[in-house]
């Protein structure tokens, strides 16, 4: 069997099921390429799930109910409190399980680790309501859809999400000059009224340039008045600005900031939602984008210090595409330095936990084996805590703590899905020649299949992508 096919299954794609090395063997490249010229159906535990629009107006009007309240008291009623910390909670979970048993039973591993690959890139982070009511959903529809395209189309699509809308409070920016902003600052004098700069901010430094991009405060407070505007239907905090379909990304005239603005020395005359459109295309084909996104592509799928020869590769295949993903993909799978080492990469517990589902191929029923898992290991799923999201490089994940809790929740689910699987044959089904002759022999000296699955699990050979 060729190192070529563990890598493709194990830092390519989420871990193999058994059966899946003999599948990939044959032409591991082709296998991860074809699995990016085809756009997919949506799977149907994703289209049973409401969508993010119907989940914003439920929220909308449990939040109407509390006002309600308190108008007559000053606490709002227990039992709307509950209801709505309820109705967070069963949709967060609901999306979370239907994420993993989609990753878990996916014939297109590699398809799926770039839709979380891109969902981290363009994190939203569930600290807030209603944020854990629509990670999962901004991810189905923002980010799924697109991973296969352009790279712009991805960039408005995740911006223009109302979970990235009200994560970064973009709703609430309201341009000084705008119709609205002139007729607040005759009453509140010597202010602007309104204008968030958060969303602005985060494009350019997360999403598109970087921290080191070559933009300037001054860009980021015009850009923050180009996407003044950009909110969601029917949404805001006192029933203010209801126009538009409830729940979905209206763009608001009356509070875009007017006339041309200048980004990055280019000047922008576009009026209303173009403007804003305009300026996210420019800097999707911008070299500092590209640059940044090669980078976090190579360190992802080739080595935490990505050498800097795949990472110009792949930049150049970004700029001379015009941002074409799938061309960048492919430039990706044909870099000779992502198929040098079988052990380049740490799993995260994201990583962990689904490539033990998928070794088991089986998602357990047990939902503390979906949800406790993750959380025990420090990486809640959809809940990063900023829009960085989460880190992707082994110094964040293997502390001494972190592994015992990845050995504690092997041991856990090793009991629960590996009973009667003989540990030794379940490392050359998923590991193939990345089971080493070391822990070949401690798993063989285990006093119980319980314990070998344990130490499998547990292992560097596992442990690593």
């Amino acid at each position: 069997m060729k190192t070529e096919t563990v890598i493709a299954a194990n830092r390519f794609g989420l871990g193999a099921r058994p059966g899946d090395l003999g599948i990939i063997d044959r032409d591991p490249r082709t296998w991860l390429l074809q699995q990016v010229q085809e756009k997919p159906q949506l799977p149907s535990a994703f289209r049973r799930l409401p969508s993010s629009a119907d989940l914003v107006v439920e929220a909308q009007e449990i939040r109407k109910m509390q006002r309600n309240f308190r108008q007559q008291d000053d606490q709002p009623a227990p039992d709307i409190v509950e209801k709505f910390g309820a109705y967070i909670r069963r949709n967060y979970l609901e999306q979370i399980e239907a994420r993993y048993r989609v990753a878990a039973d996916s014939d297109r591993p590699f398809h799926e680790r770039l839709v979380h690959f891109w969902s981290n890139h363009f994190a939203v982070s569930a600290d807030k309501p209603p944020i854990p009511a629509l990670a999962g959903l901004y991810e189905i529809e923002a980010i799924r859809p697109n991973v296969l395209g352009n790279f712009a189309d991805l960039l408005i699509a995740a911006e223009q999400h109302p979970a990235m809308i009200l994560y970064l409070d973009n709703q609430r920016s309201i341009g000084p000059n705008s119709t609205l902003g002139k007729r607040a600052n005759r009453v509140r004098r010597d202010q602007s009224f309104g204008l968030n700069e958060n969303l602005a901010r985060e494009i350019l430094e997360l999403h598109t340039l970087g921290v080191d991009g070559g933009y300037t405060q001054g860009d980021v407070t015009t850009f923050a008045k180009v996407i003044t505007g950009w909110s969601i239907g029917g949404t805001n905090d006192r029933g203010r600005f209801a126009e538009g379909e409830p729940g979905k990304f209206e763009f608001r005239e009356a509070i875009h900031e007017p006339g041309p603005q200048t980004i990055l020395g280019k000047r922008y005359s576009q009026d209303g939602l173009g403007q804003g459109e305009a300026v996210l295309r420019d800097l999707a084909v911008h070299p500092a984008t590209a640059k940044f996104i090669a980078t976090k592509l190579a360190r992802h799928f080739i080595a935490d210090d990505a050498p800097q020869a795949a990472i110009d590769r792949l930049t150049n295949a970004y700029l001379d595409s015009g941002g074409e993903l799938e061309v960048v993909y492919t430039a990706l799978v044909d870099a000779d330095e992502a198929w040098q080492s079988t052990q380049s990469k740490y799993k995260t517990p994201h990583d962990f936990v689904l490539s033990a589902f998928r070794a088991f191929n089986r998602t357990p029923d047990d939902r503390r084996f979906l949800f406790g898992a993750p959380e025990l290991m420090g990486q809640p799923p959809f809940r990063p805590g900023s829009p960085k999201g989460w880190p992707d490089t082994a110094g964040q994940w293997g502390g001494a703590d972190a592994l015992y809790k990845r050995i504690e929740w092997a041991e856990a689910v090793g009991k629960y899905s590996g009973s009667g699987v003989n540990p030794i044959d379940l490392g050359d089904a998923v590991l193939g020649p990345a089971f080493t002759a070391n822990t070949r022999k401690a798993v063989s000296r285990a006093e119980s299949l319980a314990q070998g699955m344990t130490l499998l699990l547990a292992s560097p050979d596992f442990q690593r992508r």
